[in-house]
């Protein structure tokens, strides 16, 4: 199945990647995107995921045509 990761902010520049289409074999993860988008890197502490702008954990389901979009923690003040 072929999806979208995008990386946002500081995890664009440690992962060297904007964005990039994958083709994963069904059933996959959020985690198995990233996984595959980063080549097997340790994930950050509390990296947030997104599948089409929906917030969700990295057990979460991906399927065809989806996008899954990579964040670092989100502070404000």
């Amino acid at each position: 199945m072929k999806i979208e990761v995008r990386f946002f902010a500081s995890l664009r520049e440690r992962v060297g990647k904007e964005q990039l289409s994958l083709d994963l074999p069904a059933p996959a993860t959020v985690a198995d995107a990233w996984a595959a988008a980063t080549g097997g890197m340790e994930r950050p502490p509390n990296t947030l995921a997104a599948v089409n702008m929906d917030y969700v954990d990295f057990d979460a389901p991906v399927k065809e045509g989806d996008e899954v979009a990579f964040f670092p923690p989100v502070t404000g003040g």
